[in-house]
């Protein structure tokens, strides 16, 4: 029989320093192997019942939506044609099946004749009109704080001094729910929007 040299022996001090093994993941709980056709498999745990918790009962107050904006359209007209605008707005809005009552105008100058009109009647009976809420309501922005919301408002910058378009303005975005109109000159009401409106 050949003999067979033996291996050298290396010694612990002459491999180095030691170092820690890499540590490896742990495996997470594997599923259930299926069971095989004719076999019943081991039972599936059914799976984990929530408790009711006391709180449940409780009603959890909800988050009102966020305000929606209203969108903005701008139909570019004189200070003596904004009216006449406005009032081609109203028609179009009106045939294309939008409830009068749905529609609120606000002027910045001149007051509408219809506002005109019913004022003729008193006050008492003008506003009756608007809290009816049965038709187009007309009112200026001296007094347009005091109009409630509505789907649409049309805002005709028809003159009057800056500061009432600016608040004519601001009631119109505060009080439009869906639509919001103005009709005058853009450079104008630009310069309205960009003072902080």
């Amino acid at each position: 029989m050949p003999l067979i040299p033996e291996e050298p022996q290396i010694h612990e001090s002459a491999q180095g320093p030691r170092t820690a093994p890499t540590p490896r993941p742990v495996p997470g709980p594997r599923p259930a192997a299926p069971s095989r056709p004719g076999r019943p498999g081991p039972p599936r745990p059914a799976p984990p019942v929530q408790r009711a918790s006391r709180d449940a009962a409780k009603p959890v107050p909800l988050t009102p939506p966020a305000a929606a904006t209203p969108q903005l359209q701008l139909i570019p007209a004189s200070a003596q044609g904004a009216l006449d605008a406005a009032e081609e707005a109203v028609d179009l809005l009106l045939d294309a099946g939008r409830a009068p009552g749905d529609v609120l105008v606000i002027t910045t100058g001149d007051p509408h004749p219809w506002a005109t009109h019913e004022l003729s009647f008193g006050e008492a009976s003008y506003w009756a009109q608007h809290d009816a809420g049965d038709d187009v309501f007309y009112t200026d922005a001296k007094v347009a704080e005091r109009a409630g919301a509505r789907p649409v408002v049309v805002v005709a910058v028809n003159g009057g001094p800056e500061p009432a378009a600016a608040s004519a303005l601001s009631v119109a975005h505060a009080r439009a729910g869906t639509l919001l109109i103005v009709c005058g000159d853009p450079q104008r009401i630009n310069s309205v929007l960009g003072a902080g409106v």
